[in-house]
């Protein structure tokens, strides 16, 4: 059952990650996070990855999982983080990935490889009413573990004339996946149309 500060204890978690570890985390990434809300307006989707990168090197800080030693393999492919000990080609079961989204349940990638993913669920809060000194705020974390067949293939709206997007994966009824794995959830904020505000009613 969820504790009172958030954290429930019978998600499944990858072995040597534990919620304490989760919580240094999420006050680190909140912390780093609030001299860039400037580029949250500018380009979302380059904060979202901020907030990835932030979230696993938090993980290294502040648990049994370290960055990837090939920089090239954490940048462009799979995984960001390895539980420390675990070989220079860990199993799939020692490999965590950190994501991080706006949205409730979307998990995007570019690839579709087995393993952990560790998601942080974020809202900028400028005027810092659901915390103080915290524009940015983490409202939920989950971890789940993903086979290769939980992936769809989203194909590239690219063209030779320009514009749209590279080809990704999403996580097929990500909603249903997702169900019993935050391992953290803010008890203030609940989701009003698929959006993430305040219990008060009041939009971030």
């Amino acid at each position: 059952m969820p504790d009172p500060k958030g954290f429930d204890k019978s998600v499944r978690l990858p072995p040597g990650l534990d919620a304490a570890s989760i919580r240094r985390a999420i006050a680190y990434v909140e912390k780093e996070l609030a001299d860039f809300v400037d580029v949250y307006f500018e380009q979302a989707n380059v904060f979202s990855a901020l907030v990835g990168i932030f979230g696993a090197k938090a993980l290294d800080a502040f648990s049994e999982y370290e960055k990837h030693k090939h920089s090239d393999t954490a940048q462009q492919r799979f995984p960001d983080l390895c539980r420390r000990g675990s070989g220079t080609r860990p199993r799939p079961e020692h490999c965590l990935e950190s994501k991080a989204s706006k949205r409730p349940w979307a998990i995007q990638s570019h690839y579709d490889h087995p393993g952990w993913y560790i998601v942080w669920r974020y809202l900028v809060d400028p005027t810092e009413t659901i915390e103080p000194n915290r524009p940015v705020v983490i409202w939920r974390v989950d971890v789940v573990f993903l086979e290769k067949s939980d992936w769809k293939y989203e194909g590239s709206s690219a063209g030779l004339s320009g514009g749209g997007r590279t080809h990704t994966f999403g996580v097929r009824n990500a909603a249903k996946k997702l169900k019993g794995c935050a391992v953290y959830a803010r008890r203030d904020i609940v989701l009003r149309s698929s959006k993430p505000v305040p219990r008060n009613g009041h939009e971030a």
